[in-house]
Parts: C-alpha cells; sequence; structure tokens
C-alpha cells in the first residue's frame, strides 16, 4: 500500500511540475491543481496509512491516526481551491488583454 501511495505522489508531483513549466495558461493551472492534489496525499500519508481504521480512535491503542496532518490537509484543500480560482481568473483576465493563452508572449509586452 505504501509503494502505491508512493508512486502516486510522485506521479502527481512529478507530472504537476511539468505542467507548471508549460507555455499555456490552461496547462499551468492543471499542473497547479496536479501539484496540490499531491502534496495533500503527501501529508495525508504523513498521519499513518492504515486501511480499514477508524480516522481518530480506534479499538487498540495502536490504531489511532494522526489528526493533525488531516486538519492540514482540510486546510491545504481550501487554500489550493481558492488559488486555483484566483489562478483560473488571471488566465481569464490575461486571455482577454493579450488573445492568447501563452503564459510567455515572448518578449512583447500588452
Amino acid at each position: 500500500m505504501e509503494l502505491l501511495l508512493a508512486i502516486t505522489i510522485g506521479a502527481f508531483v512529478a507530472t504537476g511540475s511539468f505542467m507548471l513549466m508549460r507555455p499555456r495558461a490552461f496547462s499551468v493551472v492543471q499542473g497547479f491543481v496536479l501539484l496540490s492534489h499531491g502534496v495533500n496525499l503527501l501529508l495525508v500519508s504523513m498521519g499513518r496509512v492504515q486501511l480499514a481504521s477508524p480516522p481518530i480512535v480506534g479499538d487498540a491503542a495502536d490504531a489511532i491516526a494522526d489528526p493533525l496532518a488531516q486538519a492540514l490537509v482540510l486546510t491545504a484543500i481550501v487554500i489550493s481551491f481558492g488559488m486555483t480560482a484566483f489562478v483560473l481568473v488571471l488566465a481569464y483576465r490575461s486571455y482577454q488583454q493579450s488573445g492568447t493563452e501563452h503564459v510567455d508572449l515572448g518578449g512583447k509586452h500588452v
């Protein structure tokens, strides 16, 4: 289970980082979303990865997950949603002014 989670986190972060460097605004937004999902999965995996156990208190004392990581992920989800909305509005405004969705206009200032 941990190997699959590590591969998934690595794929999200690698793909998100690659797409953030693309010249189109929509690819940048997709890269930002994938990167935030990878970071959220990393934070969840830092708490404890255990199947079929309650999130906070279980029957045995060793089946307790760390609720701090879950609280951090909830905060990170809200922040990433707000940032995604901001980046989408910024990309749309840039498209309205420049007429293209390219992030880098090749030194041309609009």
